[in-house]
C-alpha cells in the first residue's frame, strides 16, 4: 500500500494547526523544526496560504489557523447529596451515575495532564523572556558603567 503524498503546502497548515492545537507559538522557525522543510519553501506556503485565506497572520512571524473552535461555553460540576453529578456545559446539563463520573473522569485525564503541560511551557517560556531582558539590561549597564580606558592604560 503506497503513502499518501502531502503537498508542501499541506504539510505547512497541517503543522500549523498542530502547534496551534497544543497552544504552541506558530513561527517559521517552529515550522522548520517541525516540518524539516527549507525556510524559502515556509515562507512561500505562508504566503500563499495567507493569501487563500487558510492562515492569519498575527502578528509579524505568527500565524494561526483561520477556522477557529466557537469560543468556550461556561463548564461546572455539581455533585448531588445522593451521589449523581450534574455537569453543565453551555445550556447542556449531563446528569451521570457516580461510576459514569469515575469513568469520564479517566477518559478526560490525558486532557488534563495535556492541559498542564500547556500551562507550565507558557510559565517557563514567560519566565525565559523575563530572564533574558534581565540579562540585556544587565549587559547594558555594565558597558555603560565600564571604565573608559585612559592614556596610563596605554603604557602598562
Amino acid at each position: 500500500m503506497a503513502a499518501i503524498q502531502r503537498t508542501t503546502k499541506q504539510q505547512i497548515l497541517d503543522a500549523v494547526q498542530d502547534l496551534h492545537n497544543t497552544e504552541q507559538m506558530v513561527t517559521r522557525e517552529a515550522l522548520r523544526e517541525f516540518t524539516g522543510l527549507s525556510l524559502t519553501i515556509i515562507d512561500d506556503r505562508l504566503a500563499t496560504l495567507v493569501d487563500d485565506g487558510a492562515l492569519i497572520r498575527k502578528s509579524r512571524g505568527v500565524f494561526v489557523p483561520a477556522i477557529l473552535h466557537p469560543p468556550a461555553r461556561p463548564i461546572s460540576k455539581t455533585v448531588m447529596p445522593d451521589g449523581l453529578v450534574k455537569i453543565e456545559i453551555g445550556d447542556e446539563v449531563l446528569t451521570l451515575t457516580p461510576r459514569e463520573d469515575r469513568t469520564l473522569a479517566g477518559v478526560q485525564a490525558g486532557a488534563a495532564l495535556q492541559y498542564l503541560g500547556i500551562d507550565t511551557e507558557q510559565t517557563v517560556i514567560q519566565a525565559l523572556a523575563d530572564l533574558r531582558l534581565k540579562v540585556r539590561e544587565l549587559e547594558r549597564s555594565s558597558k555603560s558603567k565600564a571604565p573608559s580606558p585612559t592614556p596610563e592604560d596605554d603604557e602598562a
